[in-house]
């Protein structure tokens, strides 16, 4: 889980340096982004479905020394456009990361602490978003962008050994059942997947915009980015593990419900307090923004895999990463379009300070909006399984 997210923020990181490295326009590099996003989320319900089919273990081994190959291959990139088809390949061995660990959890752990390991999960997914952006930093300052994918292959080969080592090894279904439409509606998954969706764009967008406004709207230099960037994952490293606690304690109906609110605040306040404060009002935001993602993830995954059968985990699973990638995605692609609109120019580092503000505001009023939308829908037609 720790290098599936890494393998996200730590290219956002570099999306400045590789502008100006390959002299590309803002939807240019995009891609970087977008090629590994748009692999994973093609790639993350068949990575479980083949989890359950020929074991998750087994699947997940082979996903990580994919993911460590595709690493090497990102930072041996000549071009742009090598760097983004290696990228999409490393986006197909996340898919296993991400989708296995979570389909893994109901082989390890009791029901009873399935919500503080979903929490730990998080905590380990903000590790890897903080990493990203302090790591990222350090290393394009002393070694250049292609250190921030090369340093991702011996963790990933370190990470296969363990799994190989210290991961059951469960016996492979006979098949996996398909999930048809029919049976999400039955199981009143589709909500849930809609929130993951929205609480997953609105926090692409601000890992992807954020170090544009902070490089070129406040003139921060690439190390102080990486450090401000960071806090956000801090927050959720401290916050994960309490946040499963307060799922096992409070039940997640409602606990779902206060981190929605949180998305909510989170985002308005970022269309209005670093434009009025600069850092100190970004940093605010994010403040009230992060816990509130830790807590709507610990809930709504503990939701979602309460009742699945044994043999459609790792498939249900894949439909939570699908949801969460087409988010990121939508954050990375369309809210990034909007951010370009607000701000008036394809070329970033070009525009003024205050168009960039301008593009900030107009992008998470419209992402805070998109939550309001889903809070109010859940408040109003509740999945029947669930008391909220």
């Amino acid at each position: 889980m720790l290098l599936a997210s890494l393998g996200t923020s730590i290219a956002n990181i570099a999306l400045p340096t590789l502008a100006l490295s390959f002299d590309a326009p803002f939807h240019r590099v995009q891609w970087v982004v977008i090629s590994y996003l748009a692999a994973l989320t093609l790639f993350v319900v068949l990575a479980g479905r083949l989890g359950d089919q020929f074991g998750r273990q087994r699947m997940l081994v082979l996903g990580l020394v994919l993911f460590s190959l595709t690493s090497a291959l990102c930072g041996l990139a000549s071009s742009l456009w090598m760097l983004i088809a290696a990228r999409a390949l490393q986006g197909v061995g996340a898919a296993f990361l991400m989708t296995l660990t979570i389909a893994l959890v109901r082989e390890t752990v009791g029901g009873a602490r399935v919500g503080r390991t979903m929490g730990l999960l998080g905590t380990m997914s903000a590790v890897g978003t903080a990493l990203g952006p302090s790591l990222g930093g350090l290393l394009i300052g002393q070694f250049g962008w292609p250190s921030v994918f090369l340093v991702l292959a011996p963790i990933s080969l370190l990470a296969a050994g363990l799994a190989h080592s210290s991961l059951p090894a469960g016996p492979p279904s006979v098949k996996s059942p398909r999930i048809g439409p029919f049976a999400l509606r039955a199981n009143d998954i589709i909500p849930h997947l809609t929130a993951n969706f929205l609480a997953a764009n609105m926090m692409m967008a601000t890992l992807l915009l954020g170090p544009f406004y902070l490089g070129f709207a406040l003139g921060l230099p690439p190390a102080m980015v990486g450090l401000v960037m960071s806090i956000g994952p801090a927050i959720s490293i401290c916050t994960g593990v309490p946040s499963g606690r307060v799922v096992d304690t409070w039940g997640s109906p409602r606990i779902l419900l206060i981190g929605l609110l949180a998305l909510a605040a989170g985002s308005f306040a970022l269309s209005a307090l670093p434009v009025m404060f600069g850092v100190g009002g970004y940093i605010t935001a994010i403040v009230i923004l992060t816990p509130g993602y830790q807590l709507f993830q610990s809930a709504n995954n503990t939701l979602v895999m309460a009742d699945v059968p044994e043999d459609q985990r790792g498939a249900v699973s894949g439909l939570l990463g699908l949801s969460r990638n087409l988010g990121l995605i939508f954050g990375a692609s369309v809210m990034g379009k909007v951010f370009s609109f607000g701000a008036g120019a394809d070329h970033i580092e070009n525009a003024t300070s205050g168009s960039i503000a301008h593009g900030m505001q107009l992008t998470f009023v419209i992402a805070g909006t998109s939550v309001v939308a889903a809070l109010w829908y859940m408040r109003r037609f509740p999945p029947n399984r669930v008391e909220y």
